[in-house]
């Protein structure tokens, strides 16, 4: 495999590959920083929050701060924690609303008992599958920062984390840990059948089970990925995007909006050119 292509979790330690190099382009690239929005907005979505209710989040590889934007965006709080300094600087430069703190996820999340209504992670789970050091077992991480994840969120609470899986063992792995910690829940794949738009979202609950949202996409069910959820496109608004950016569907744009108007916030007259692809100009 070309180097190129390696997966980042390959190549270094994540405090490592996350220099300041790589940190500038979380706050320069402009496709990048839109593909973190997006997947954040769909974790928040998974989280299911009370409507028209601030609440206290955690945001776990919170990076530079793409994620914890939208949930300030959205009227919430949150703590962000991230292993790498270079990502938290950028966070800090940025002037983000949360609070950030410098630590290893493996380690667990230093919290009193019920601080959190709910965790989003985008991108980051899948650094606790490798073992950078002697003294690491990837299991054992990973126990270890869901069982103190747990015991931080309010009963009832959800954590939804974006995730790049390297394989079905990888997601056995993570999912077995967690239900061990306590969680229950499981895997929402959006988009199951297309290879750019495909995205895996662990869902969990904390201390209640809930029923598992379904993922955006046509029907499909991997049976070699245990806990994986059955996801059956039921939510008709988005049956017909086959992979396309949720951003480019007119009953998402107006849903949107209707959700800017609930907050008070000033939003544009829906009008038939709302949602309307544009045409050029020149």
């Amino acid at each position: 495999m070309a180097a190129s292509c390696r997966r980042p979790e390959h190549m270094a330690p994540p405090e490592v590959f996350y220099n300041e190099e790589e940190a500038k382009k979380y706050s320069q690239n402009s496709r990048m920083i839109e593909i973190q929005t997006q997947m954040s907005e769909r974790a928040v979505e998974l989280l299911s929050l009370p409507e028209d209710q601030p609440c206290y989040l955690l945001d776990v590889g919170c990076g530079s701060g793409l994620s914890g934007d939208y949930l300030s965006e959205e009227g919430h709080y949150w703590v962000g924690v991230d292993i790498s300094t270079a990502m938290l600087n950028v966070a800090l430069d940025r002037e983000v609303d949360g609070d950030l703190i410098l630590g290893d996820m493996g380690q667990g999340m230093p919290f009193r008992p019920g601080t959190f209504d709910g965790c989003i992670s985008i991108s980051a789970l899948q650094w606790l599958c490798n073992a950078d050091k002697k003294t690491h077992s990837p299991p054992k991480r990973l126990y270890n920062f869901f069982s103190m994840l747990y015991s931080s969120l309010t009963r009832g609470a959800r954590a939804v984390f974006q995730l790049y899986p390297e394989n079905s063992e990888q997601l056995e792995l993570i999912t077995a840990q967690a239900m061990r910690a306590g969680f229950t829940g499981g895997m929402v794949v959006d988009y199951p059948n297309s290879s750019k738009a495909k995205k895996f979202f662990l869902c969990l609950f904390a201390g209640v089970s809930g029923v598992l949202p379904k993922g955006l996409g046509t029907e499909t069910v991997d049976r070699n990925v245990s806990n994986q959820a059955q996801f059956t496109g039921q939510r008709s608004r988005f049956k017909n995007l086959k992979g396309k950016s949720l951003k480019k569907s007119k009953d998402w744009i107006k849903e949107k909006k209707e959700r800017r108007r609930r907050q008070g916030k000033d939003v544009r007259a829906d009008t038939k050119y709302t949602g309307r692809n544009r045409r050029p100009r020149f």
